[in-house]
């Protein structure tokens, strides 16, 4: 059931009715495989262990709190969406569930493209050595010097999102002497099953054009008229955090319905259709995704059917899988600060973070699991609610779990399946320092984003 969320935030000392959360569960120290990276296992002393390291062992050495991401699950679960998908199709990983210069090589011996949203990210892929071609550029408002790098830079695919953008990525590639191959993007009206700041595919939002009163109709007009432009194909992203491949079916029926309406205007049968991404992970035990091969079967499917229907040649496949991927290669790492018993209600257990390194629970309520990694208990469960360090009622990371009743200051805690918009979406609010990426692999481990410094906050400082 939705909820009106007061303008100033959640709602103060909001307490779940009697009855409203699950029982606990029957073991406290028992790891769900469906919610946690590949490697991670608790060890015969208790503590639990990632890529053969123990938590404490990441703790004693890099600090917490930290982003631990297993690069063997990143690696497996790419390879997974690749082999799924095969040949004849494409994955791009989409960058903002998170980006960086070693995850960028990981996807490109793997085989996977990246799909980027901003000029940063576009320069982040470019410098570590991703082919420009293997790179698709979205975004809905892309500046003009961000096309002109993209362009310059030779990008497989610019991704157009408005009528005005037809013109400017036209005119900035033809003044370049250049024919940008581009996809136009349409919202076809379905409803995803998600988040309302999360579903992209209804009219009533910022992306896309709207398929509806012949607007991605006169957008393909226009597109195939500008010789700065090589028109390959049509776009639709849905939603994100979707188990229901429904919504998947209707895009793609109104997808290929413009298709064939193109060919019956222009004689051109576009070679290409991208259905985005925004498949859901495990963030709970009650969470049932599906797996890369149940995807790419079902869309697979339901493309060759509408285009046979449809009288067309099949399209070359995209998809953009970007949290399907890291989200649940990686777990954050927490210190416990305070326990803060409250009678009647819930023990509130603080630990060194927050909002500031995952923003999800404030701004989606957002539902997560967690676990006491450093030790095993025997103790009985309590309902708690894990927060942070921030001036911020608001400041939830785990909204309500059943942990050991005799958690206490310094108990390291994991909350796994964090590897997506955490980190990419981490702020510094309240001056807190950014956390870092510490990627794990066969008993080793190595910093890929370092944390931040206060001579990192100072320095952009100017006085």
């Amino acid at each position: 059931m939705s909820r009106s969320a007061h303008p100033a935030g959640p709602r103060h000392a909001d307490v779940l009715p009697e009855g409203h959360y699950s029982a606990p569960p029957a073991d406290l120290n028992a790891l769900d495989p469906k919610v946690w990276a590949q490697t991670v296992t608790r060890e015969e002393d208790g503590v639990v262990s990632v890529g053969g390291i123990p938590v404490t062992r990441l703790a004693e050495e890099y600090g917490t709190p930290a982003y631990v991401l297993d690069e063997a699950d990143f690696r497996a679960r790419a390879r997974a969406w690749r082999t799924a998908f095969g040949a004849d199709a494409d994955v791009f990983y989409a960058g903002k569930a998170f980006l960086s210069r070693a995850v960028v090589r990981w996807l490109h011996e793997e085989g996977l493209n990246v799909d980027v949203c901003s000029g940063g990210e576009l320069a982040t892929a470019l410098s570590a050595g991703m082919p420009a071609d293997r790179i698709a550029f979205h975004g809905n408002n892309k500046s003009v010097d961000e096309i002109t790098r993209a362009v310059e830079a030779g990008v497989g695919h610019i991704v157009l999102d408005s009528f005005q953008e037809i013109v400017r990525v036209a005119h900035i590639a033809q003044g370049l002497g250049k024919r940008q191959k581009v996809l136009i993007r349409i919202t076809v009206g379905v409803e995803a099953h998600t988040h309302e700041f999360i579903a992209t595919a209804h009219e009533d939002q910022k992306f896309g054009i709207p398929l509806a009163g012949g607007q991605a109709a006169e957008a393909v007009r226009r597109a195939l008229q500008l010789d700065g432009l090589e028109l390959v194909g049509i776009h639709s992203h849905i939603g994100s955090q979707i188990f229901d491949m429904s919504g998947f079916e209707v895009a793609a029926h109104r997808v290929v319905g413009l298709l064939k309406d193109i060919r019956d205007e222009h004689g051109v049968e576009l070679p290409e259709i991208d259905l985005g991404g925004g498949l859901g992970i495990a963030y709970t035990s009650d969470d049932d995704p599906r797996e890369p091969h149940e995807i790419a079967k079902a869309l697979s499917e339901i493309v060759t059917r509408e285009c046979e229907a449809a009288r067309l040649r099949t399209p070359r496949i995209s998809v953009e899988p970007g949290r399907a991927i890291v989200g649940p290669t990686a777990f954050t790492l927490y210190e416990v600060g305070t326990v803060k018993p409250l009678d009647g209600l819930r023990t509130y257990v603080s630990v060194d973070g927050g909002m500031s390194d995952n923003i999800r629970t404030a701004l989606y309520d957002a539902e997560y699991s967690v676990a006491l990694v450093s030790r095993t208990s025997d103790a009985g469960p309590m309902l708690a609610r894990v927060v942070g360090k921030h001036c911020e009622s608001g400041d939830i990371v785990v909204k309500d779990a059943f942990l050991p009743s005799d958690l206490a200051p310094g108990d390291l805690l994991a909350v796994p399946a964090t590897g997506a918009y955490c980190r990419s979406m981490a702020s510094n609010y309240n001056h807190v320092l950014r956390p870092p990426v510490v990627a794990v692999d066969g008993g080793e481990a190595r910093v890929i984003v370092r944390r931040e410094t206060e001579e990192d906050l100072l320095r952009l400082d100017v006085g």
